[in-house]
């Protein structure tokens, strides 16, 4: 029985290995070659050179692109300590000048005459999106505003004055990453109860800086405090949120404990589901979260997915540059493949993000962010804020281990495990029962009524 039990799992293992090895070898050799290719394109597209992460800026003598951080700690470690065989033995060396080279022999301006010749007649402007991102209307209408798009549930005007003795509960709700607004409002919302006996529920379901129809600027880091800081600029601020609750899933986790810290004084509630949670170590809690969320293997695809969008910045972009920039053209595919005339939201949505943002948050939120989660959870606990997290027990995108990782260094947090749920159904699949979970959690919060 012993050896019959373990074949499989050793089957799994030489799969996992193996092959996963020689596969993340040559992507580490594409990637390396994509940075040369890109920095060439960048330069006959744009005028402006953007740098990659492929050297650490602090090595770079005439540095200059982003506005970097004062402290620096808001950017994560793993943005310039991603491992890569060819990078680090030098490989490609004299090829990196390459773009450099053909700039100064003039073919650089050269190709942007003969393939832009009446944009090079016109005065230089700064553009919304990069030549690699998509410039369709969509996706470039966050140019007229400089806050998150928002959308809010709340009781009619008339239902507001029969019964406006009640007290105003606002939940903020944070969607995770590559995602939107429409995760909580196509799903949940239509169980929220927008009044009860003794409350009325104001809801508020935000699209995350980079992502649906929020701003996407380019000189951004989408750190855990751009993130938190848009936040507050578009809804705690302009809606004066005295008292408020947080619900979030995944990456957003992260941000939603950071703004709850940050609001301890306001915060009654915090409800995170499937939080990648990663406490701090000598190693450092970012890397820790890159070698967790995005180890190398093959399977199953939404760990290979992860590995290679988080290991492999050009690769990445190249995945961008063919599914999103031409979301239109792949929309159009798979409505005819599959006779719709309207794709779900969760299809349209998955390409409402650049690359600049996708890449950024998923290392300076969801690893950078794990060395401030503590600190964090810590500054809630201390202020009597009521913490509930909720996980599946088929989560192949955090482990389950996260959960009871927390729990044991927390234990004052609220924890729950539900059979047979993954990542996505332990919400899509019991969504009236989280619902109901959820206003009970907002009932017994007394703390700061309005």
């Amino acid at each position: 029985m012993t050896i019959a039990s373990s074949f499989p799992e050793k089957c799994i293992s030489v799969i996992n290995k193996a092959p996963s090895w020689a596969v993340f070898f040559l992507f580490d050799l594409l990637d390396d070659f994509l940075c040369i290719v890109f920095r060439f394109l960048d330069q006959v597209m744009e005028e402006k050179l953007e740098p990659c992460h492929c050297k650490n800026p602090q090595d770079i003598p005439d540095f200059v692109g982003y506005e970097y951080l004062s402290d620096h700690q808001h950017l994560s470690e793993t943005l310039y300590r991603r491992r890569n065989v060819f990078r680090q033995a030098g490989f490609l060396r004299f090829a990196r000048n390459l773009p450099e080279i053909t700039k100064k022999m003039g073919m650089v301006t050269f190709l942007r005459n003969f393939l832009f010749p009446q944009k090079m007649k016109k005065v230089p402007r700064e553009v919304a999106n990069r030549w690699s991102d998509c410039g369709c209307k969509n996706c470039v209408s966050w140019t007229n505003t400089d806050k998150l798009n928002v959308i809010v549930k709340q009781p009619s005007v008339s239902q507001d004055l029969l019964m406006s003795n009640k007290p105003v509960e606002n939940v903020i709700f944070i969607h995770g990453f590559l995602a939107s607004s429409s995760y909580w409002t196509n799903t949940v919302f239509k169980y929220l109860p927008e009044t009860t006996e003794k409350t009325n529920y104001r809801f508020f379901a935000v699209d995350l800086l980079g992502f649906g129809d929020s701003p996407k600027p380019r000189d951004c880091r989408y750190s855990l405090k751009e993130h938190v800081d848009m936040i507050e600029k578009s809804v705690i601020l302009p809606n004066n949120l005295t008292s408020f609750h947080v619900v979030a899933h995944s990456m957003g986790c992260i941000i939603a404990v950071a703004l709850a810290a940050k609001f301890s004084g306001r915060v009654k509630s915090v409800a995170l589901v499937a939080p990648p949670y990663f406490a701090d170590s000598k190693e450092g809690a970012s890397c820790d979260a890159l070698d967790v969320i995005a180890e190398k293997k093959l399977w199953p695809p939404t760990q290979f997915f992860s590995a290679m969008m988080a290991w492999y910045e050009h690769i990445g972009r190249g995945v961008c540059l063919v599914i999103c920039r031409h979301h239109r053209t792949w929309e159009s595919i798979i409505k005819i493949l599959t006779w719709r005339r309207k794709l779900p939201t969760g299809i349209t949505e998955l390409t409402k993000h650049t690359h600049q943002s996708a890449w950024h948050s998923m290392h300076n939120v969801i690893c950078g962010g794990a060395k401030f989660t503590d600190k964090h959870l810590e500054t809630l606990i201390s202020s009597g804020v009521k913490i509930s997290v909720v996980q599946g027990d088929k989560d192949a995108v955090v482990p389950i281990h996260c959960l009871w990782n927390m729990k044991a260094k927390f234990p004052a947090v609220e924890v729950e495990v539900i059979a047979g749920t993954d990542h996505s159904t332990v919400i899509m699949s019991r969504r009236e029962v989280f619902v109901a979970n959820l206003v009970s959690l907002w009932a017994s919060s007394g703390k700061n009524q309005n």
